[in-house]
């Protein structure tokens, strides 16, 4: 009876456990209150593509409260928000075939929803990333840390 009993404890024990293949897509929340619901994203280095989905759960209008989802070297961030307000709504805030921009999904208001994916060929083991929302404004709250991990 013991070894039966043994036995089922392993199997849940399993099946609890973490799973340890590589997850290569996140979805991050943008709301009205000008934040990310994540501070940080971890990105397997076993992933060869990853894919940001960001959602909007806020109600306002991309116009009033636009959210989107801009990937830089920590080092470019405030010159790409420069670069990208100077581009204005149309071009989603950020400046066309801007180099520096290593990924970024469109401008989205309340209710709606984009994605991007990436090659992670551009990101270096020992780089410093960070993204942010490039809508004027939102950076100073909306922006984390992307970190390149075993």
């Amino acid at each position: 009876m013991l070894r039966y009993r043994l036995a089922a404890l392993a199997v849940l024990a399993f099946a609890s456990a973490p799973v340890f293949a590589a997850d290569c897509a996140v979805e991050i929340d943008g709301n009205d209150a000008m934040q990310f619901n994540k501070s940080v994203i971890e990105v397997s280095k076993s992933c060869k593509e990853f894919t940001v989905k960001l959602k909007h759960s806020g109600k306002m209008p991309k116009q009033a409260m636009g959210h989107n989802w801009v990937l830089s070297k920590t080092a470019d961030v405030q010159a790409v928000i420069t670069d990208g307000i100077a581009a204005g709504a149309a071009q989603n805030y950020v400046k066309p075939g801007d180099a520096r921009v290593l990924a970024h999904t469109k401008l989205v208001g309340g209710g709606e929803s984009d994605s991007v994916t990436f090659s992670t060929a551009k990101l270096a083991a020992d780089g410093s990333y960070t993204y942010f929302c490039s809508f004027p404004g939102h950076a100073a709250l909306m922006k984390g840390t992307l970190k390149l991990v075993k």
